[in-house]
């Protein structure tokens, strides 16, 4: 497998720019002979859609859900990252750079991460020019809020609602330009199979899920931006829809996937209530920023909050982490929630929670001013939890959330297929072993509207346009194996329903490979899951027909695929012997309780590559190295 990332030579600064000059490009005229299959409608794949149709090239946009703005992007709250230092407090693109590569716990590449910081400048004034309603100062400059990971403000934010409104923008970019026969918009349309032609990406093969019917699309290139895969874990802040399959079909296809044991618990979640959730609840970053993390210093104690007095409290983040406090980036968060829960100090049913408290911040600027920062946040928590926030602590706790693992691409964002490409959080390539707060919307708009555009020209003016034609070997092996899982899937008639075996991952995902790992629980994991894939396949029990809608057979498709994906999650972390970032093995912690990295034998990318339905994938590695910061203990202390 080619691992070659054709980073550009040149400082740091200056590779961007040089690598733009650089690459091929289409002559405007011959852009409309191009066709682009964009799979995926958030902001990554509508911002690139609508970017791409705008230069001229002829484009296909599908997603499973009913329209574009059904993406999971509507779902990130808090805010979008960005290097412009309205708050004259210190921040820079080389700042923003920094803390990019701490926070990653330096297993992301340099150059990939400084061109994110350039180009964050240029997401906001775009973002606004589409009617982004960003929250603004008194003046009138746009409003900046902190997040966790960094001393500065340079996130963005609309309410609690940024990644909705970002992706009304992004959506209302994309209907202009379906508007105007630029782009050809496939809803409920779920990719199954991807083309390769001649070892490059032509094209995919969708389910047409209301119809059930089988349709192949043909193009020059493939750009899959559809997500991350963190609904393995079964409860997930994720919506349900959201799903590994058509990154999985690529992996099974030749393409690499990259550090896939990468997943990020989200420290500030809705504590799980019982059996009976299929998914959980995202309270923001944001609210951290006014709200006190706390727990009862005695184990045991049941006492209501308003009874426990200030000296009986527990601030562990503001103890423990007295420069950054309750802004501690998120795995350091949330590895420390789990640890008071686990001394019998956690809140709430079960113990399996702490309380973030806003009645320090509402004595200090009054409730007015929280309700016009937080309302909407505080008010679903109410709904869900029955509990009022501004009489009450909430009670959060930590989820899988974000997933820093994809499928690997080089500085292109082009995958190891010659023609597939990959946007956000599909791909493996900006966040290294943790993602900061409020940089995934960050990352999906930047590849979308400023990187892909460029790159794909590039890849297009050197490769033969060579028509694909509709009865090629390939395209009819594609559609075989398409009706052939289908078949498969409904002709098992077990008994057991596709959301028991779900169910069954998710809890051998949380407790052997979740927030701490260990090597017993992960040969325990590799053990279990290919057991429970075996019942899987023998028992699993599809209602209804193919020709229909028919969700259960979408459920369980996808289910079959988090049984692949969830053991290579688990062989992934077992062969990296150390702890960086989300990725924390119990026997690599230093005295205090902290990751331990091993920067001589783990400073790269663990790349897999496929090698066949009954054989042990192959491990691969990129070799990271940093010339512009120096490998360091990450502290935030």
């Amino acid at each position: 497998m080619n691992l070659d990332a054709k980073i550009p030579s040149g400082p740091l600064a200056e590779k961007w720019s040089k690598h733009k000059f650089d690459l091929k490009l289409v002559n405007p005229a011959n852009k409309r002979k191009y066709h682009i299959i964009m799979v995926g409608s958030g902001l990554a794949g509508a911002g690139g859609a609508a970017s791409l149709a705008e230069l001229g090239y002829e484009v296909s946009c599908f997603c499973y859900q009913d329209s574009p703005r059904r993406a999971h992007s509507i779902a990130a709250q808090g805010g979008i990252n960005a290097a412009k230092n309205y708050h004259n407090d210190g921040d820079s693109v080389y700042r923003l750079f920094y803390d990019t590569v701490k926070g990653g716990d330096f297993r992301a590449r340099e150059a990939n991460v400084h061109r994110l910081a350039e180009v964050s400048v240029n997401i906001i004034d775009q973002c606004a020019a589409l009617g982004v309603p960003f929250a603004r100062e008194y003046g009138g400059l746009l409003d900046n809020r902190s997040f966790g990971g960094a001393l500065v403000s340079r996130t963005f934010y609309a309410r609690g609602q940024t990644g909705q409104q970002l992706l009304l923008g992004a959506y209302q970019a994309l209907e202009r330009q379906i508007g105007l026969g630029k782009v050809r918009m496939f809803s409920r349309h779920e990719m199954q199979e991807l083309v390769v032609v001649d070892g490059r990406a032509r094209g995919i093969v969708v389910r047409d899920l209301v119809t059930g019917e089988v349709e192949t699309h043909l193009a020059d290139a493939v750009c899959l931006a559809t997500g991350g895969y963190g609904n393995v874990f079964y409860l997930s802040t994720n919506a349900k829809g959201c799903n590994t399959t058509a990154i999985w079909r690529a992996y099974k296809q030749g393409a690499g996937f990259a550090n896939p044991c990468y997943t990020q618990i989200h420290p500030t979640c809705i504590p799980v209530t019982g059996e009976h959730q299929s998914k959980l609840t995202l309270m923001s970053e944001s609210l951290r920023n006014d709200g006190r993390i706390w727990v009862p210093k005695r184990k045991g104690d049941t006492r209501r909050p308003d009874q426990i007095p200030e000296d009986e409290r527990d601030y562990y983040l503001e103890r423990k982490y007295p420069s950054y406090g309750n802004l501690a980036p998120r795995d350091i968060s949330s590895r420390a929630a789990k640890q008071v829960c686990d001394e019998g100090r956690g809140v709430g049913p079960g113990g399996q929670g702490v309380y973030l408290d806003f009645a320090e911040a509402i004595g200090r600027l009054g409730e007015d001013a929280i309700r016009e920062k937080y309302g909407n946040l505080f008010e679903m928590y109410e709904r869900i939890t029955a509990e009022d926030p501004y009489q009450v602590p909430m009670r959060i706790y930590p989820a899988s959330h974000y997933t820093m693992g994809g499928l690997w691409v080089d500085y292109d964002l082009m995958s190891t297929i010659p023609g597939l490409f990959v946007l956000g959080e599909a791909n493996f390539s900006d966040h290294g072993a943790n993602r900061l707060g409020a940089s995934a919307l960050m990352q999906g708009l930047a590849d979308g509207y400023f990187v892909i555009p460029y790159t794909i020209g590039d890849y297009l003016a050197r490769a033969s346009r060579t028509p694909v034609p509709a009865d090629h070997a390939a395209v009819r092996a594609a559609e075989a194996a398409v009706r052939e899982r289908t078949a498969r899937l409904l002709g098992v008639r077990g008994r057991r329903t596709p959301t028991s075996f779900y169910r069954a991952l998710g809890k051998i995902m949380w407790e052997d490979c979740g927030m701490a790992r260990n090597r017993a629980g992960l040969e325990r994991a590799l053990s279990e899951i290919p057991a429970l894939r075996e019942e899987f396949w023998r028992d699993v029990k599809v209602t209804g027909e193919n020709g229909e809608l028919n969700q259960q057979l979408e459920l369980a498709g996808r289910v079959a695929d988090f049984l692949e994906l969830g053991e290579l999650v688990a062989r992934d972390a077992l062969a990296r012997e150390e702890s960086c970032g989300a990725h924390f093995r119990e026997e690599y912690q230093t005295e205090e309780g902290e990751a331990r990295r091993d920067d001589e034998r783990f400073c790269h990318v663990a790349v897999w590559e496929h090698a066949g339905a009954d054989r042990a994938p192959l491990r691969h590695v990129e070799p990271l190295s940093y010339e512009s910061v120096h490998l360091a203990t990450r502290s935030y202390k």
